[in-house]
Protein backbone atom coordinates (compact mmCIF):
# COMPACT_ATOMS: atom_id res chain seq x y z
CA UNK A 1 0.00 0.00 0.00
CA UNK A 2 1.47 3.34 -1.08
CA UNK A 3 1.30 6.25 1.39
CA UNK A 4 1.14 9.51 -0.59
CA UNK A 5 1.79 13.03 0.72
CA UNK A 6 -1.41 14.93 -0.19
CA UNK A 7 0.45 18.24 -0.48
CA UNK A 8 3.27 17.14 -2.77
CA UNK A 9 1.72 14.07 -4.36
CA UNK A 10 4.94 12.19 -3.62
CA UNK A 11 5.36 8.74 -2.13
CA UNK A 12 6.19 8.73 1.59
CA UNK A 13 6.41 5.04 2.26
CA UNK A 14 5.02 1.65 1.30
CA UNK A 15 3.31 -0.49 3.95
CA UNK A 16 2.46 -4.17 3.77
CA UNK A 17 -1.28 -4.82 3.85
CA UNK A 18 -2.82 -7.48 6.03
CA UNK A 19 -4.39 -10.59 4.55
CA UNK A 20 -7.12 -12.89 5.74
CA UNK A 21 -4.44 -15.15 7.19
CA UNK A 22 -2.53 -12.45 9.08
CA UNK A 23 -5.77 -11.00 10.45
CA UNK A 24 -6.88 -14.43 11.66
CA UNK A 25 -3.53 -14.86 13.40
CA UNK A 26 -3.82 -11.46 15.08
CA UNK A 27 -7.35 -12.21 16.18
CA UNK A 28 -6.29 -15.55 17.68
CA UNK A 29 -3.50 -13.80 19.59
CA UNK A 30 -5.92 -11.20 20.96
CA UNK A 31 -8.54 -13.78 21.84
CA UNK A 32 -5.98 -15.70 23.86
CA UNK A 33 -4.59 -12.62 25.61
CA UNK A 34 -7.75 -10.64 26.39
CA UNK A 35 -8.59 -12.46 29.62
CA UNK A 36 -5.03 -11.92 30.90
CA UNK A 37 -5.23 -8.20 30.13
CA UNK A 38 -8.58 -8.06 31.92
CA UNK A 39 -7.21 -9.95 34.92
CA UNK A 40 -4.41 -7.43 35.42
CA UNK A 41 -7.05 -5.10 36.85
CA UNK A 42 -8.11 -1.54 36.23
CA UNK A 43 -5.35 0.11 38.34
CA UNK A 44 -2.69 -1.59 36.21
CA UNK A 45 -4.43 -0.60 32.97
CA UNK A 46 -4.70 2.99 34.20
CA UNK A 47 -0.95 3.05 34.87
CA UNK A 48 -0.22 1.77 31.35
CA UNK A 49 -2.45 4.35 29.66
CA UNK A 50 -0.90 7.05 31.87
CA UNK A 51 2.51 6.12 30.43
CA UNK A 52 1.02 6.32 26.94
CA UNK A 53 -0.26 9.80 27.78
CA UNK A 54 3.26 10.90 28.72
CA UNK A 55 4.71 9.36 25.56
CA UNK A 56 2.30 11.39 23.43
CA UNK A 57 3.74 14.52 25.01
CA UNK A 58 7.35 13.38 24.60
CA UNK A 59 6.86 12.57 20.92
CA UNK A 60 4.59 15.50 20.10
CA UNK A 61 6.71 17.07 17.36
CA UNK A 62 7.52 13.77 15.66
CA UNK A 63 3.87 12.71 15.76
CA UNK A 64 2.64 16.05 14.44
CA UNK A 65 5.18 16.04 11.61
CA UNK A 66 4.14 12.56 10.52
CA UNK A 67 0.45 13.50 10.74
CA UNK A 68 0.94 16.60 8.58
CA UNK A 69 2.92 14.71 5.94
CA UNK A 70 0.31 11.97 5.77
CA UNK A 71 -3.04 13.80 5.91
CA UNK A 72 -2.06 17.33 4.86
CA UNK A 73 -3.34 19.32 7.84
CA UNK A 74 -1.28 22.36 8.91
CA UNK A 75 1.47 21.53 11.39
CA UNK A 76 -0.02 23.58 14.23
CA UNK A 77 -3.39 21.90 13.75
CA UNK A 78 -1.60 18.53 13.92
CA UNK A 79 -0.07 19.58 17.24
CA UNK A 80 -3.50 20.72 18.40
CA UNK A 81 -4.97 17.33 17.56
CA UNK A 82 -2.41 15.37 19.57
CA UNK A 83 -2.75 17.74 22.51
CA UNK A 84 -6.53 17.43 22.26
CA UNK A 85 -6.17 13.65 22.44
CA UNK A 86 -4.03 14.04 25.55
CA UNK A 87 -6.75 16.15 27.17
CA UNK A 88 -9.38 13.51 26.42
CA UNK A 89 -7.22 10.71 27.76
CA UNK A 90 -6.59 12.64 30.97
CA UNK A 91 -10.34 13.02 31.49
CA UNK A 92 -10.87 9.31 30.89
CA UNK A 93 -8.17 8.39 33.38
CA UNK A 94 -9.75 10.62 36.01
CA UNK A 95 -13.27 9.19 35.53
CA UNK A 96 -12.93 5.58 34.43
CA UNK A 97 -12.76 4.17 37.95
CA UNK A 98 -16.13 5.60 38.91
CA UNK A 99 -17.69 4.78 35.54
CA UNK A 100 -16.76 1.09 35.62
CA UNK A 101 -16.94 0.21 39.31
CA UNK A 102 -19.79 -2.00 40.44
CA UNK A 103 -23.00 -0.25 41.45
CA UNK A 104 -25.09 -1.45 44.35
CA UNK A 105 -28.65 -0.59 43.36
CA UNK A 106 -30.38 -1.84 46.49
CA UNK A 107 -29.44 -3.71 49.63
CA UNK A 108 -31.71 -5.22 52.25
CA UNK A 109 -31.26 -7.82 54.94
CA UNK A 110 -32.38 -10.46 52.44
CA UNK A 111 -31.07 -9.34 49.02
CA UNK A 112 -28.33 -7.30 47.37
CA UNK A 113 -28.87 -6.09 43.80
CA UNK A 114 -25.86 -4.80 41.92
CA UNK A 115 -24.42 -4.17 38.45
CA UNK A 116 -20.96 -5.10 37.27
CA UNK A 117 -19.47 -3.92 33.98
CA UNK A 118 -17.61 -6.60 32.04
CA UNK A 119 -15.53 -6.02 28.89
CA UNK A 120 -16.98 -7.01 25.53
CA UNK A 121 -13.93 -9.12 24.67
CA UNK A 122 -11.99 -8.58 21.43
CA UNK A 123 -13.22 -5.48 19.57
CA UNK A 124 -12.39 -3.84 16.26
CA UNK A 125 -11.85 -0.13 15.80
CA UNK A 126 -12.22 0.86 12.15
CA UNK A 127 -11.01 4.42 12.36
CA UNK A 128 -11.09 7.65 10.36
CA UNK A 129 -8.32 9.60 8.66
CA UNK A 130 -9.31 13.18 9.44
CA UNK A 131 -8.44 13.01 13.17
CA UNK A 132 -6.58 9.72 13.70
CA UNK A 133 -5.44 10.64 17.21
CA UNK A 134 -8.75 12.03 18.45
CA UNK A 135 -10.96 9.44 16.78
CA UNK A 136 -8.60 6.69 17.83
CA UNK A 137 -8.63 7.92 21.42
CA UNK A 138 -12.43 7.79 21.52
CA UNK A 139 -12.34 4.01 21.03
CA UNK A 140 -8.91 2.56 21.75
CA UNK A 141 -8.39 4.09 25.18
CA UNK A 142 -11.75 3.32 26.83
CA UNK A 143 -11.77 -0.13 25.22
CA UNK A 144 -8.38 -0.97 26.71
CA UNK A 145 -9.23 0.57 30.07
CA UNK A 146 -12.37 -1.58 30.24
CA UNK A 147 -10.29 -4.72 29.75
CA UNK A 148 -10.91 -5.39 26.05
CA UNK A 149 -8.33 -6.46 23.50
CA UNK A 150 -8.32 -4.19 20.45
CA UNK A 151 -7.76 -4.88 16.76
CA UNK A 152 -7.25 -1.39 15.38
CA UNK A 153 -7.57 -0.56 11.68
CA UNK A 154 -6.48 3.00 10.90
CA UNK A 155 -7.69 4.52 7.68
CA UNK A 156 -5.48 3.84 4.67
CA UNK A 157 -5.01 7.63 4.54
CA UNK A 158 -3.64 7.74 8.11
CA UNK A 159 -1.82 4.43 8.37
CA UNK A 160 1.54 5.84 9.50
CA UNK A 161 -0.12 7.73 12.35
CA UNK A 162 -1.93 4.53 13.29
CA UNK A 163 1.36 2.66 13.37
CA UNK A 164 2.89 5.40 15.53
CA UNK A 165 -0.02 5.19 17.98
CA UNK A 166 0.43 1.42 18.18
CA UNK A 167 4.15 1.74 18.83
CA UNK A 168 3.56 4.17 21.69
CA UNK A 169 0.93 1.91 23.24
CA UNK A 170 3.38 -1.02 23.18
CA UNK A 171 6.14 1.14 24.71
CA UNK A 172 3.69 2.14 27.42
CA UNK A 173 3.12 -1.49 28.34
CA UNK A 174 0.09 -2.66 26.36
CA UNK A 175 0.86 -6.33 25.58
CA UNK A 176 1.07 -7.69 22.04
CA UNK A 177 -1.90 -9.91 22.82
CA UNK A 178 -4.06 -6.95 23.90
CA UNK A 179 -3.51 -4.62 20.93
CA UNK A 180 -2.87 -5.35 17.27
CA UNK A 181 -2.90 -3.25 14.11
CA UNK A 182 -4.71 -4.10 10.88
CA UNK A 183 -3.19 -2.27 7.91
CA UNK A 184 -4.90 -1.82 4.58
CA UNK A 185 -7.71 -0.23 2.63
CA UNK A 186 -11.37 -1.16 2.30
CA UNK A 187 -10.78 -4.83 1.54
CA UNK A 188 -9.01 -5.26 4.86
CA UNK A 189 -11.95 -3.63 6.59
CA UNK A 190 -14.25 -6.15 4.96
CA UNK A 191 -12.04 -9.00 6.18
CA UNK A 192 -12.35 -7.67 9.73
CA UNK A 193 -16.11 -8.02 9.53
CA UNK A 194 -15.67 -11.72 8.78
CA UNK A 195 -13.83 -12.31 12.07
CA UNK A 196 -15.89 -13.44 15.10
CA UNK A 197 -15.22 -10.26 17.05
CA UNK A 198 -17.20 -9.17 20.10
CA UNK A 199 -17.81 -5.60 18.98
CA UNK A 200 -17.27 -3.24 16.06
CA UNK A 201 -16.67 0.50 16.32
CA UNK A 202 -16.58 2.45 13.07
CA UNK A 203 -15.99 6.12 12.30
CA UNK A 204 -16.46 7.32 8.74
CA UNK A 205 -19.03 7.87 6.01
CA UNK A 206 -22.69 6.94 6.10
CA UNK A 207 -22.34 4.62 3.10
CA UNK A 208 -19.55 2.59 4.67
CA UNK A 209 -21.17 2.59 8.11
CA UNK A 210 -24.45 1.35 6.63
CA UNK A 211 -22.65 -1.48 4.86
CA UNK A 212 -20.78 -2.49 8.03
CA UNK A 213 -23.93 -2.39 10.15
CA UNK A 214 -25.79 -4.68 7.74
CA UNK A 215 -22.99 -7.23 7.75
CA UNK A 216 -22.50 -7.18 11.52
CA UNK A 217 -26.22 -7.43 12.31
CA UNK A 218 -26.34 -11.22 11.97
CA UNK A 219 -23.57 -11.59 14.55
CA UNK A 220 -25.74 -10.06 17.30
CA UNK A 221 -22.81 -8.12 18.78
CA UNK A 222 -22.49 -4.37 19.42
CA UNK A 223 -21.83 -2.26 16.34
CA UNK A 224 -21.39 1.46 16.93
CA UNK A 225 -21.25 3.85 13.98
CA UNK A 226 -20.05 7.45 14.19
CA UNK A 227 -20.86 8.81 10.74
CA UNK A 228 -20.94 12.09 8.88
CA UNK A 229 -22.96 15.25 9.20
CA UNK A 230 -24.41 18.21 7.36
CA UNK A 231 -24.12 20.41 10.42
CA UNK A 232 -26.23 23.60 10.34
CA UNK A 233 -25.62 26.92 12.07
CA UNK A 234 -28.06 29.79 12.60
CA UNK A 235 -27.01 33.38 13.28
CA UNK A 236 -29.93 35.21 14.89
CA UNK A 237 -30.59 38.92 14.50
CA UNK A 238 -29.70 39.75 18.12
CA UNK A 239 -25.98 38.84 18.07
CA UNK A 240 -23.97 41.65 19.62
CA UNK A 241 -20.67 41.50 17.71
CA UNK A 242 -21.25 40.42 14.13
CA UNK A 243 -17.56 40.58 13.18
CA UNK A 244 -16.59 38.28 16.05
CA UNK A 245 -19.40 35.86 15.22
CA UNK A 246 -18.36 35.82 11.56
CA UNK A 247 -14.75 35.00 12.49
CA UNK A 248 -15.76 32.26 14.93
CA UNK A 249 -18.22 30.62 12.57
CA UNK A 250 -15.78 30.79 9.66
CA UNK A 251 -13.28 28.89 11.79
CA UNK A 252 -16.02 26.39 12.61
CA UNK A 253 -16.58 25.78 8.92
CA UNK A 254 -12.99 25.72 7.65
CA UNK A 255 -10.78 24.36 10.43
CA UNK A 256 -8.88 21.29 9.19
CA UNK A 257 -9.96 22.41 5.71
CA UNK A 258 -13.54 21.58 6.67
CA UNK A 259 -12.67 17.89 6.98
CA UNK A 260 -14.51 17.30 10.25
CA UNK A 261 -17.75 15.44 10.84
CA UNK A 262 -18.89 18.30 13.08
CA UNK A 263 -17.60 21.13 10.88
CA UNK A 264 -20.24 23.73 10.04
CA UNK A 265 -21.51 22.77 6.57
CA UNK A 266 -24.36 25.25 6.03
CA UNK A 267 -25.16 28.62 7.57
CA UNK A 268 -28.50 30.42 7.93
CA UNK A 269 -28.43 34.13 8.76
CA UNK A 270 -31.29 36.38 9.78
CA UNK A 271 -32.09 38.87 7.02
CA UNK A 272 -31.59 41.88 9.33
CA UNK A 273 -27.86 41.19 9.64
CA UNK A 274 -27.24 39.10 6.52
CA UNK A 275 -25.32 41.67 4.45
CA UNK A 276 -23.07 42.72 7.32
CA UNK A 277 -22.39 39.12 8.30
CA UNK A 278 -21.44 37.80 4.85
CA UNK A 279 -19.08 40.74 4.29
CA UNK A 280 -17.30 40.09 7.60
CA UNK A 281 -17.29 36.34 6.93
CA UNK A 282 -15.69 36.74 3.49
CA UNK A 283 -13.05 39.13 4.83
CA UNK A 284 -12.09 36.60 7.51
CA UNK A 285 -11.76 33.77 4.98
CA UNK A 286 -9.69 35.92 2.60
CA UNK A 287 -7.24 36.72 5.41
CA UNK A 288 -6.12 33.10 5.81
CA UNK A 289 -2.83 31.76 4.52
CA UNK A 290 -3.08 28.73 2.26
CA UNK A 291 -0.31 26.45 1.05
CA UNK A 292 2.37 24.13 2.37
CA UNK A 293 1.03 22.66 5.64
CA UNK A 294 4.60 22.34 6.92
CA UNK A 295 4.96 26.13 7.01
CA UNK A 296 4.02 27.90 10.22
CA UNK A 297 1.04 30.20 9.83
CA UNK A 298 -0.69 28.21 7.09
CA UNK A 299 -4.37 27.75 7.97
CA UNK A 300 -5.66 25.86 4.90
CA UNK A 301 -3.53 22.87 3.94
CA UNK A 302 -4.08 20.02 1.53
CA UNK A 303 -7.17 17.86 1.22
CA UNK A 304 -6.36 14.33 2.29
CA UNK A 305 -8.19 12.52 -0.52
CA UNK A 306 -7.78 13.40 -4.22
CA UNK A 307 -11.41 12.55 -5.03
CA UNK A 308 -12.68 15.33 -2.78
CA UNK A 309 -11.39 17.98 -5.16
CA UNK A 310 -13.79 16.82 -7.89
CA UNK A 311 -16.70 16.56 -5.45
CA UNK A 312 -16.21 20.16 -4.29
CA UNK A 313 -15.85 21.39 -7.86
CA UNK A 314 -19.15 19.74 -8.76
CA UNK A 315 -20.89 21.30 -5.75
CA UNK A 316 -19.64 24.77 -6.69
CA UNK A 317 -20.74 24.42 -10.32
CA UNK A 318 -24.15 23.11 -9.28
CA UNK A 319 -24.67 26.01 -6.85
CA UNK A 320 -23.64 28.66 -9.40
CA UNK A 321 -25.93 27.20 -12.04
CA UNK A 322 -28.84 27.40 -9.59
CA UNK A 323 -28.34 31.04 -8.60
CA UNK A 324 -25.67 31.17 -5.89
CA UNK A 325 -23.07 33.94 -5.89
CA UNK A 326 -19.39 33.32 -5.23
CA UNK A 327 -17.78 35.60 -2.66
CA UNK A 328 -14.37 33.96 -2.67
CA UNK A 329 -12.58 30.83 -3.83
CA UNK A 330 -14.40 28.25 -5.90
CA UNK A 331 -11.54 26.46 -7.63
CA UNK A 332 -8.90 23.81 -7.15
CA UNK A 333 -5.25 24.84 -7.20
CA UNK A 334 -3.15 23.72 -10.14
CA UNK A 335 -0.01 21.74 -9.45
CA UNK A 336 0.84 18.70 -7.36
CA UNK A 337 -1.25 17.62 -4.42
CA UNK A 338 -4.91 18.05 -3.47
CA UNK A 339 -5.66 21.73 -2.93
CA UNK A 340 -8.93 23.65 -3.06
CA UNK A 341 -9.48 27.32 -2.37
CA UNK A 342 -11.54 28.20 0.72
CA UNK A 343 -14.91 28.89 -0.89
CA UNK A 344 -17.88 30.98 0.24
CA UNK A 345 -21.17 30.86 -1.68
CA UNK A 346 -24.11 33.09 -0.77
CA UNK A 347 -27.77 33.20 -1.81
CA UNK A 348 -27.80 29.44 -1.34
CA UNK A 349 -30.99 27.37 -1.43
CA UNK A 350 -31.91 23.80 -0.64
CA UNK A 351 -32.15 23.05 -4.35
CA UNK A 352 -28.35 23.04 -4.33
CA UNK A 353 -26.24 19.97 -3.55
CA UNK A 354 -24.04 22.24 -1.45
CA UNK A 355 -26.79 22.56 1.15
CA UNK A 356 -27.94 18.94 1.14
CA UNK A 357 -24.95 16.66 0.55
CA UNK A 358 -21.95 16.34 2.84
CA UNK A 359 -19.06 18.46 1.51
CA UNK A 360 -16.17 17.59 3.85
CA UNK A 361 -13.97 20.33 2.49
CA UNK A 362 -13.21 24.08 2.63
CA UNK A 363 -16.56 25.22 1.26
CA UNK A 364 -19.66 26.77 2.78
CA UNK A 365 -23.10 27.85 1.60
CA UNK A 366 -24.87 30.75 3.34
CA UNK A 367 -28.63 31.31 3.15
CA UNK A 368 -30.79 34.24 4.24
CA UNK A 369 -33.83 33.54 6.50
CA UNK A 370 -36.57 35.86 7.74
CA UNK A 371 -37.34 34.34 11.15
CA UNK A 372 -36.45 31.60 13.64
CA UNK A 373 -39.11 29.18 12.45
CA UNK A 374 -37.75 29.26 8.90
CA UNK A 375 -34.25 28.64 10.20
CA UNK A 376 -35.34 25.61 12.22
CA UNK A 377 -37.28 24.16 9.31
CA UNK A 378 -34.27 24.42 7.03
CA UNK A 379 -31.79 23.20 9.64
CA UNK A 380 -33.89 20.07 10.15
CA UNK A 381 -34.19 19.49 6.41
CA UNK A 382 -31.54 16.78 6.32
CA UNK A 383 -31.05 13.06 6.77
CA UNK A 384 -28.13 13.76 9.12
CA UNK A 385 -28.32 14.61 12.80
CA UNK A 386 -24.92 15.21 14.37
CA UNK A 387 -24.66 18.83 15.58
CA UNK A 388 -26.50 22.14 15.29
CA UNK A 389 -25.44 25.62 16.40
CA UNK A 390 -27.27 28.82 17.29
CA UNK A 391 -25.61 32.19 17.78
CA UNK A 392 -27.74 34.60 19.77
CA UNK A 393 -27.42 36.95 22.73
CA UNK A 394 -30.26 35.05 24.43
CA UNK A 395 -29.56 31.65 25.97
CA UNK A 396 -33.26 30.90 26.40
CA UNK A 397 -33.94 31.65 22.73
CA UNK A 398 -31.03 29.46 21.67
CA UNK A 399 -32.00 26.56 23.91
CA UNK A 400 -35.57 26.70 22.66
CA UNK A 401 -34.33 26.47 19.08
CA UNK A 402 -31.79 23.74 19.82
CA UNK A 403 -34.48 21.75 21.59
CA UNK A 404 -36.27 21.46 18.26
CA UNK A 405 -33.22 20.09 16.48
CA UNK A 406 -32.96 16.35 15.85
CA UNK A 407 -29.23 16.16 16.60
CA UNK A 408 -26.99 14.50 19.14
CA UNK A 409 -25.29 17.79 20.08
CA UNK A 410 -26.43 21.40 20.35
CA UNK A 411 -24.16 24.46 20.55
CA UNK A 412 -24.96 27.96 21.79
CA UNK A 413 -22.49 30.65 20.69
CA UNK A 414 -19.93 28.01 19.75
CA UNK A 415 -19.55 25.25 17.16
CA UNK A 416 -17.28 22.46 15.93
CA UNK A 417 -16.14 21.39 19.38
CA UNK A 418 -16.06 18.13 21.31
CA UNK A 419 -15.73 17.60 25.06
CA UNK A 420 -14.58 14.40 26.73
CA UNK A 421 -17.16 15.02 29.47
CA UNK A 422 -20.14 14.94 27.08
CA UNK A 423 -21.43 12.04 24.97
CA UNK A 424 -20.67 12.18 21.27
CA UNK A 425 -23.51 10.66 19.30
CA UNK A 426 -25.50 11.09 16.14
CA UNK A 427 -29.01 10.55 14.83
CA UNK A 428 -30.27 9.46 11.45
CA UNK A 429 -27.48 9.11 8.90
CA UNK A 430 -25.01 10.47 11.45
CA UNK A 431 -25.06 7.11 13.18
CA UNK A 432 -25.83 5.77 16.63
CA UNK A 433 -24.17 4.85 19.88
CA UNK A 434 -22.06 7.12 22.05
CA UNK A 435 -18.39 7.68 22.65
CA UNK A 436 -16.84 9.96 25.29
CA UNK A 437 -18.30 10.82 28.70
CA UNK A 438 -19.35 8.18 31.20
CA UNK A 439 -21.78 6.90 28.58
CA UNK A 440 -18.91 6.33 26.17
CA UNK A 441 -16.71 4.63 28.75
CA UNK A 442 -19.47 2.11 29.33
CA UNK A 443 -20.00 1.53 25.59
CA UNK A 444 -17.15 -0.97 25.72
CA UNK A 445 -18.71 -3.07 28.47
CA UNK A 446 -21.60 -5.46 29.01
CA UNK A 447 -23.56 -4.82 32.21
CA UNK A 448 -24.27 -7.91 34.27
CA UNK A 449 -27.02 -7.90 36.88
CA UNK A 450 -26.44 -9.73 40.17
CA UNK A 451 -29.29 -10.82 42.48
CA UNK A 452 -27.51 -11.94 45.65
CA UNK A 453 -29.79 -13.52 48.21
CA UNK A 454 -28.42 -13.61 51.72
Amino acid sequence: MKIINPHTGQLIQEVAEDTAQTLAEKYALLQKGQSTWQALGLPHRISVITRYLHLLEETLEAGALLLTQEVGKPLQQARNEINGARTRIQWMLEHVQKALEEEVMSETSAMTELIRYEPLGVVANISAWNYPYLVGTNVIIPALLAGNAVLNKPSEFATLSGIHIGQLLKRAGVPEDAFQLACGAGEVGKLLIDLPLDGYFFTGSYATGHAIYKRVAEKMVPCQCELGGKDPLYVADDVEDINAVAAATADGAFYNSGQSCCAVERIYVHEKIYDTYIQAFAEEVKSWKMGDPMQEGVYIGALTRPAQVDLLTDQVNDALQKGAALLTGGKSIEGPGNHFQPTVLINATHDMRLMKEESFGPIIGIMKVSHDEEAIRLMNDTSYGLTASVYSSSRSRAEQLLGKMNTGTGYWNCCDRVSAALPWSGRGHSGFGSSLSVVGLRSFTRPKAYHLKK
